[in-house]
């Protein structure tokens, strides 16, 4: 989809058509961006978000997975769901893309996780690595 100029202000907006899960036609316009480049980016993540692709990068699916259950959830309960993303699995999965992941990559992070040791030479629980395995099967559901 094209991307245009705001003349009035400057910006960048993007224009972007869609199908829903209902096989509806939509279109989606998002404004406000300061480079075409952002424009753009913006409009290859949506694009990819929108067509349910394996070859969209983790960190993508990840947004998908944050869009449809933030909400759901107590504030707690979700700062800590939000922790765990963030600092244990994106830096490890984030650029990825999901059909690039397989038991290997999986099991290869879970060691790394179990090899942790912080200042005090204490590894994590087995109960915070039971909550980290779970939470990455929760996003993996979402496929």
């Amino acid at each position: 989809m094209p991307v245009f100029k705001n003349e009035d202000n400057g910006t960048w907006y993007v224009m972007a058509r869609y199908v829903n899960w209902k096989g509806e036609r939509k279109q989606k316009c998002k404004r406000g961006f300061a480079t075409k480049k952002e424009a753009q980016e913006w409009e290859r993540m949506f694009q990819s978000q929108t067509s349910s692709d394996l070859d969209m990068s983790f960190e993508a699916f990840t947004e998908l997975y944050i869009n449809d259950v933030k909400n759901r959830l107590k504030e707690n309960t979700w700062l800590t769901k939000e922790h765990i993303i963030r600092t244990k699995i994106l830096p490890y999965f984030g650029k990825l893309k999901i059909s690039e992941i397989s038991t290997k990559e999986i099991i290869t992070w879970q060691n790394e996780m179990l090899a942790y040791r912080d200042d005090k030479k204490k590894p994590y629980s087995q109960t915070y690595l039971k909550t980290l395995h779970n939470q990455l099967s929760a996003i993996f559901n979402l496929l």
